[in-house]
């Protein structure tokens, strides 16, 4: 099983068990995270996404932050002696996903009995 989360203005694609690199987020190391809403959960095979989802969730727990590899941001202006050097290392928070919950509705039965009112529905219009 697998979700598609939003953290920090990016999607993240996680399962179970991964580690991944989100924007800083402020906590302490070990603190318990949950994202929602979610774009997308796989359930083994069946896709569910948008009102589907109902309440889903990703819990992750912190695991501390790093800096990012640096950007070397370099200026310059031709023939006027203009350059200007600047560096920038961008702080990240490790989180790792713990578990991916489908928040399961259960409209199931409600389809059944539609269902099986549109078949009664077209029979009785025809003895009519």
């Amino acid at each position: 099983m697998y979700a598609v989360i939003k953290a920090g203005g990016k999607q993240h694609r996680v399962k179970p068990g991964d580690v991944i690199e989100v924007e800083l987020m402020h906590g302490q190391h070990g603190t318990s995270v949950t994202f929602t809403p979610l774009l997308v959960v796989d359930d083994d095979g069946k896709s569910h996404f948008g009102k589907d989802l109902g309440k889903a969730q990703v819990k992750a727990k912190l695991l501390g932050e790093e800096k990012g590899e640096k950007v070397k941001i370099f200026k310059y202006r031709a023939k006027t002696g203009y350059s200007k050097r600047q560096g920038h290392r961008q702080m990240y928070t490790l989180v790792e996903i713990q578990d991916v919950l489908l928040g399961r509705r259960s409209p199931a039965k409600k389809t059944e009995d539609k269902a099986e009112e549109k078949v009664a529905a077209p029979a009785d219009g025809e003895g009519a």
